[in-house]
């Protein structure tokens, strides 16, 4: 297994400790948290870098990759829930977007066929790992704030961006996803 592919496999892994660090009481827990989420991605950046540099691109990668990163954020969003952060719906819509277009590429797989990642794909993902880390980023200040009580700042970002940031990132997840759908529906005919 290459280096590439062991990164991959070491975000799964911190993906499961972020959210037992999520879901845990422990007193600095969501900081601990964010610190992981960080480090997560910046494994991801450093496989895809690794991989092209040294051309060792592998079919492993090619799935994997893409599949970690979407249980990683599943994983956020399904862990913000509880926390209030994120709406249910937002998380379901979320999820359920990159279940569909992961079920696609494995019916493509299925087929012989590898279906890349689009731009508009990867701009979603911004968007979901920029909506993460806002919440994580709220809820580690107010951790570390707590003694003090939490910040009219914080409430107002809390309150008021949130629910931007969530909207953009549902809508971008929404037609991202249709799109892709709709470029490869040759997938969802019923084969003859």
């Amino acid at each position: 297994m290459n280096w590439a592919n062991r990164l991959t496999l070491s975000r799964l892994a911190l993906t499961v400790l972020f959210v037992v660090l999520l879901s845990s009481s422990w007193h600095y827990a969501r900081t601990a948290a964010l610190v992981i989420f960080l480090i997560a991605g910046l494994t991801d950046f450093i496989d895809g870098e690794i991989a092209r540099r040294y051309g060792d691109i592998t079919n492993f990668g090619k799935l994997m990759d893409p599949l970690v990163d979407k249980i990683m954020v599943a994983a956020a969003f399904i862990s913000l829930v509880p926390l209030k952060a994120v709406p249910a719906w937002a998380a379901t819509t979320i999820v359920a977007r990159d279940f569909l277009i992961t079920g696609l590429r494995l019916m493509a797989s299925a087929k012989g066929r590898i279906l890349p990642a689009e731009s508009l794909g990867k701009q979603k993902t911004s968007w979901q790992i920029v909506t993460i880390i806002f919440f994580l980023a709220l809820l580690s200040i107010a951790e570390l704030h707590h003694a003090n009580g939490t910040p009219t700042w914080w409430l107002r970002a809390w309150g008021d961006a949130g629910p931007v940031l969530i909207w953009i990132t549902v809508a971008l997840t929404l037609y991202s996803g249709l799109g892709y759908a709709w470029r490869n529906r040759e997938l969802l005919a019923p084969d003859q």
